[in-house]
């Protein structure tokens, strides 16, 4: 018998990032536990298996939550619906005492990426996970922001188009925009820029990450260990985060480089390129990017229910 206090979770959304939130829960959890799963499709495959675990199930949305008897032993809510939705959720549980994880880039909440700054927000009613593309790429921009000031970061991230749903492909220009205010507020560049690229192979390849900086002339060694051992925390969580090849370094110090609407930059320029694997709990390995997500989440509900249980 399980002897750990467990935290009450509801999942908002039974699509494929809600349903990948609910098999985590179940599995990989000794903390958190699932309560309901809310949606607005009564025939969607996440309320299907969630009815099947023996999950209440909720079809009308947050409004059929906030009626229902099980609502009471919620405490975190995992929101995995879109931007839109999330605001009105946030006003509807304003006064209600439950914590909100935001998956969707709404941004209503800070930004937090577990390995950066959860200390900081740990207290948070509201907490936004960014984008996929957030989670993957501000530790590194972090970790090189350690070393030397970064005046500008930039970020392509490419996604199976398989893993893109409807509700990532009618918020392209909130993942851009949310990715690069993440890099600079999370991160710590002075100015950013994000671009995302949805791959039609088949079969599908897992997502891939390439992370530009320009900073400040370093130590090259120093800047590939901080990346390390940054890395090494986003392994702590998600297994398939790594390094696809090796740091590359270019110096601009004699010779100014040119850059758009930033202007003559005189320092170093440093290259990372990642890829990300997912652990497969309920979407395909290929779909790295929403399992970063949905790991995320998972710790920051743990950490939050921990602190939590320590202040009451």
């Amino acid at each position: 018998m399980n002897s750990v206090p467990t935290t009450g979770v509801a999942i908002l959304g039974s699509g494929n990032i809600g349903t990948d939130l609910l098999i985590k829960v179940l599995r990989t959890s000794k903390t958190l536990e699932a309560v309901a799963m809310v949606g607005i499709d009564p025939a969607s495959d996440g309320l299907a298996r969630a009815r099947h675990l023996g999950i209440t199930t909720i079809n009308n949305g947050l409004p059929g939550l906030l009626a229902h008897a099980d609502f009471a032993r919620v405490d975190i809510v995992l929101d995995a619906t879109s931007a839109s939705a999330h605001k009105e959720h946030d006003l509807a549980l304003a006064s209600s005492g439950r914590r909100l994880i935001d998956l969707t880039p709404a941004a209503v909440g800070p930004y937090v990426v577990p390995v950066v700054n959860l200390h900081q927000h740990v207290n948070a009613r509201n907490i936004n996970l960014v984008t996929c593309g957030g989670q993957a790429t501000i530790p590194i921009v972090a970790a090189i922001r350690q070393i030397a000031p970064v005046h500008y970061a930039e970020i392509v991230a490419s996604i199976a188009s398989k893993s893109a749903g409807p509700g990532t492909r009618a918020n392209i220009d909130e993942f851009t925009q949310t990715t690069a205010r993440g890099l600079e507020t999370v991160g710590g560049a002075s100015r950013a820029k994000a671009v995302i690229v949805l791959n039609p192979a088949d079969p599908p390849v897992i997502m891939r990450d390439t992370v530009f900086t320009l900073s400040d002339d370093a130590d090259e060694e120093e800047i590939s260990r901080a990346v390390a051992a940054m890395i090494r925390e986003v392994q702590s969580y998600v297994k398939g985060y790594r390094l696809k090849q090796e740091l590359q370094f270019e110096r601009f110090t004699t010779k100014p480089l040119l850059i758009p609407g930033v202007g003559e930059f005189r320092g170093l320029k440093t290259t990372v390129m990642l890829e990300v694997e997912g652990a497969a709990h309920y979407l395909p390995a290929y779909a790295g990017n929403l399992d970063i997500m949905t790991s995320a989440a998972i710790v920051i509900a743990e950490r939050v229910a921990a602190r939590a249980r320590r202040l009451a």
